[in-house]
C-alpha cells in the first residue's frame, strides 16, 4: 500500500468513528440532563412543605381575651411558660395562683409536672372567687374533695381547639367532660368559658376558663 492509499484508509476510519463519539457525547449530555430535574424536584417539595408548616405554627397560637394579661417576657410569658411543666407553669401566672395554691394543697404538684400530654382546664382567680368563701375555705381544707376536683380538669392527652369542637372526654378523676365551640370561642360544660386557650407548657396544652368545673358527686 502506497503512503497515499495509506492516508485515505485513516482518514476513512476516522470519518467512521467521529459519529459514533458525537452520539456518546450526545447520550452523555442527555442523561445529565434528565438527571437534573429528578434532583430538583425534592427541593421544590421541601420549600412547600416549609411553607405549610409555618401556616400550621401561625395558626398554633393562644387566643382569647384573657392572653392579652399574660406578660410579654418572663417566666410568666407563653414563652416562659412553654419551657416549664405545667404545675411550675402556672405558678408564674399571677392570674392562676389560687389554683396554684389549690394544687400544693392537694399535693399534685408532681403529678401534674411529671405527666406526659395532657390537656388542663386552668380555673382563674376570678373563677374562684364564684365560689362563696366559707365552701372554698372548706374543700382547700378537704384533700380528698379537693383532689377530686383538680383532676377533674385534667384530661390524659392533649387537646387542639378543633378537638374542642365537640368533644367528651375522659378526665383524671375518671368521669367525662364536655366541650364545644369553634373558632376562638369555646365552652366547657356549657358554662366554663375558655378565655385564654391553646396555651403550651413543656408537658401540657392549658386552656384558662372563667369557672371552676364541678365533677358529678
Amino acid at each position: 500500500m502506497n503512503s497515499s492509499t495509506r492516508r485515505l484508509a485513516v482518514a476513512l476510519a476516522a470519518a467512521a468513528v467521529l459519529p459514533l463519539a458525537l452520539s456518546a457525547c450526545s447520550d452523555n449530555s442527555d442523561s445529565k440532563a434528565d438527571s437534573a430535574p429528578k434532583s430538583s424536584a425534592p427541593a421544590t417539595s421541601s420549600s412547600d412543605d416549609m411553607a405549610g408548616s409555618g401556616d400550621a405554627t401561625a395558626m398554633d397560637q393562644p387566643f382569647g381575651p384573657a392572653c392579652s394579661s399574660v406578660p410579654k417576657n418572663g417566666a410568666g410569658s407563653f414563652d416562659g411558660m412553654s419551657k416549664d411543666p405545667v404545675a411550675t407553669a402556672a405558678s408564674n401566672n399571677p392570674a392562676l395562683s389560687t389554683l396554684v395554691t389549690a394544687v400544693k394543697k392537694a399535693g399534685l404538684v408532681d403529678t401534674l409536672n411529671n405527666a406526659q400530654n395532657i390537656t388542663v382546664f386552668a380555673p382563674t382567680n376570678d373563677a374562684f372567687a364564684k365560689i362563696p368563701k366559707a365552701t372554698l375555705d372548706k374543700v382547700l381544707n378537704d384533700k380528698a374533695e379537693l383532689t377530686k376536683i383538680l383532676t377533674y380538669h385534667v384530661v390524659g392527652q392533649k387537646l387542639t381547639p378543633k378537638d374542642l369542637e365537640n368533644g367528651s372526654f375522659d378526665t383524671l378523676e375518671k368521669s367525662k367532660l364536655m366541650t364545644s365551640g369553634s373558632g376562638e370561642s369555646y365552652t366547657v360544660n356549657d358554662s366554663a368559658k375558655v378565655v385564654c386557650g391553646n396555651v403550651k407548657t413543656a408537658n401540657a396544652n392549658v386552656y384558662i376558663i372563667d369557672s371552676v368545673l364541678m365533677p358529678k358527686s
